[in-house]
């Protein structure tokens, strides 16, 4: 008889122990992901979507940008297990600036989860001029929008719905997931262009946009978890016409450059994304970035997670 409770004391011990060792291992596993669904630039590189990144958060995204083929690329997302990136659940985005590249997605992440089974309104927050656009997307759609909700599909006219909200830097977004600031950056001759900075319970993530080296970015992004930041190959630059060079070094980032942000702001990880390469190879940019900075860098990729 006290064999047996020995043993019977000796399994509840062991299973206490494996109940500990397995909380203890979801304890640390970060709740917050990021993951990219898009890393390329207006160039359309087959293997880069256009400029998007999703910040995941338990079981809900929150994108920032959607470049083209952004609800294709939350679909293989998806596809790979990571449940928050279904398309019917994107629902909450946030908008950097109004260039091409970075909102060329919009009529798809408005229509496509609506047609697949979305049913709550998209929820928006971008610089001024994101309402304008929203109202002419809308428009530029009613005939279909209004096929599918009075003809034979019978939508619900809710899924469809853009609420569009036009901020300045400052908190812009708060849930019990998240509080989400916009920052300004400097990205060329663009008046208003923002980064963003999500802070979550276990991890800060920032997103910088397109911009070349501000402070706003270097104080917002100080210590955080992961930095997602745009980068552009010096090396390849020097071949490009004067017209070229100018635009790009008054607009974005080099790797020189952001090796000299990073060092300043020790992210745990830095991805890089809108990878303007002109022709140099992801080994070169690395390279340019380590001679300047000794973290932890990785070159992104589409449907990368981090």
């Amino acid at each position: 008889m006290k064999t047996d409770r020995r043993e019977i004391c000796r399994i509840l011990i062991l299973s206490a122990l494996c109940i500990v060792a397995a909380f203890s291992a979801f304890a640390a596993e970060p709740q917050t992901r990021v993951v990219l669904l898009g890393t390329g630039t207006p160039s359309a590189e087959p293997d880069r979507s256009g400029p998007a990144v999703a910040v995941v958060v338990g079981g809900q995204a929150y994108l920032v940008d959607f470049g083209p083929g952004v609800v294709r690329r939350a679909s293989a997302a998806y596809a790979r297990g990571c449940n928050a990136l279904a398309p019917t659940g994107l629902d909450i985005a946030f908008l950097t600036h109004l260039h091409s590249d970075h909102t060329a997605g919009y009529p798809d992440l408005i229509l496509t989860p609506w047609v697949l089974g979305r049913n709550r309104p998209l929820r928006v927050f971008g610089p001024p001029g994101i309402r304008n656009m929203t109202e002419h997307v809308l428009k530029a759609y009613e005939e279909d929008i209004r096929n599918r909700t009075e003809g034979l599909e019978q939508k619900s006219p809710i899924g469809c719905r853009v609420d569009a909200l036009e901020v300045r830097p400052g908190p812009v977004y708060e849930d019990a997931r998240v509080k989400v600031r916009a920052f300004p950056v400097n990205h060329g001759t663009w008046k208003h262009a923002y980064g963003y900075r999500f802070e979550t319970r276990d991890r800060v993530v920032v997103v910088s946009g397109d911009t070349t080296p501000c402070e706003a970015l270097v104080e917002n992004a100080s210590g955080c978890d992961v930095l997602v930041h745009e980068v552009y190959c010096e090396a390849g630059l020097r071949f490009g016409p004067a017209s070229f060079r100018e635009y790009h070094s008054k607009s974005h980032t080099s790797t020189r450059q952001l090796a000299r942000i990073a060092s300043r702001v020790r992210p745990k990880l830095l991805v890089l994304y809108h990878l303007l390469s002109f022709g140099c190879g992801e080994e070169r940019m690395l390279e340019e970035i380590r001679q300047g900075y000794d973290g932890k860098v990785v070159v992104g990729q589409d449907l990368g997670m981090y």
